[in-house]
């Protein structure tokens, strides 16, 4: 049972990690020289940094992003909480139902972000307000990561779902 509870914790805490990097880091569309996310736009050439602002087209799109994003890390950071509040108040045989809920959350909302940008991408980065040509680029690691904590967190929740409370 404590190999299982470490592992449970352990594969959450890493939900969390790769929501933060996701959410964090500048690699969401990537090119030869410059690098782009959620939040600003890099040239690698002359290490500069442009925020996106309101002036860019779709920013709307942009800021939705951002926001469910930001959901997803915070209901991840909440979910872990509750578990650990709840592995101590559970009566023995009762689920871990409001923690799965508050996990799928998280993972319905990182789903709306990375969907959001996968359909959303071209019109994005056609953005005549951007320095240099950001529409000859491919996806970035951050944006894989975000894929990839949506599967995380998906797992995570269902597994709290089944899960019980033992001695």
């Amino acid at each position: 049972m404590l190999i299982l509870l470490a592992f449970i914790i352990v594969f959450h805490i890493t939900s969390a990690a790769l929501l933060f990097i996701s959410t964090i880091d500048n690699a969401w569309w990537v090119g030869d020289n410059f690098s782009t996310d959620v939040w600003s736009m890099c040239d690698t050439n002359t290490s500069t940094c442009m925020a996106i602002t309101d002036q860019f087209t779709e920013y709307q799109s942009v800021q939705a992003v951002q926001a469910t994003m930001i959901l997803s890390t915070i209901f991840c950071c909440v979910a872990f909480l509750v578990f650990i509040l709840q592995l101590f108040r559970l009566k023995q045989g009762e689920r871990f139902v409001l923690t799965s809920v508050i996990q799928l959350l998280s993972c319905l909302c990182v789903m709306i972000a990375a969907s959001i940008y996968t359909d959303r991408h071209e019109e994005l980065h056609k953005s005549n307000e951007y320095r240099i040509e950001v529409s000859k680029g491919r996806y970035g690691y951050s944006f894989v990561l975000a894929w990839i904590a949506f599967a995380f967190t998906l797992i995570s929740g269902v597994m709290y779902l089944v899960l019980r409370k033992r001695k």
